[in-house]
């Protein structure tokens, strides 16, 4: 039996992977419930950043699948991580506007650098044959 590579697939890689390009698709396929959570004076459309991000997901999530990009997924998603940031700020300000509970909105903003955190280790460069 031979020790795992650097392109092994690690099951916490597989499953970031997954989540970022569900939640991308999601932005492709139902743009309109992610254009109402942009907030006012973002420098685009309301459509143009969904759009943006929801592509951005999925590019970052494909870029988990390999070790040869997952350094550049993982700054790509840590950077995209920032951007959207202050959508899930404006969610959590405003929580009639999308009917949810407020304190769900204020709960999952320190899941953020949780993410960032998870993004972090999984996007590491390989290390070097021993």
């Amino acid at each position: 039996m031979t020790a795992p590579t650097a392109a092994h697939l690690s099951r916490s890689a597989a499953l970031l992977a997954a989540l970022f390009i569900v939640a991308g698709t999601a932005h492709l396929v139902r743009p309109g419930v992610f254009d109402q959570i942009v907030p006012p004076g973002t420098p685009m459309s309301a459509r143009h950043a969904t759009l943006i991000s929801g592509a951005a997901e999925i590019a970052g999530g494909l870029g988990l699948l390999h070790p040869a990009t997952r350094p550049a997924a993982r700054w790509g998603l840590l950077a995209l991580l920032i951007a959207v940031f202050p959508a899930n700020v404006f969610m959590a300000q405003h929580p009639q506007r999308y009917g949810l509970p407020a304190w769900a909105l204020w709960a999952r903003l320190p899941l953020q650098p949780l993410l960032m955190w998870a993004v972090w280790q999984v996007g590491r460069a390989p290390s070097a044959p021993r």
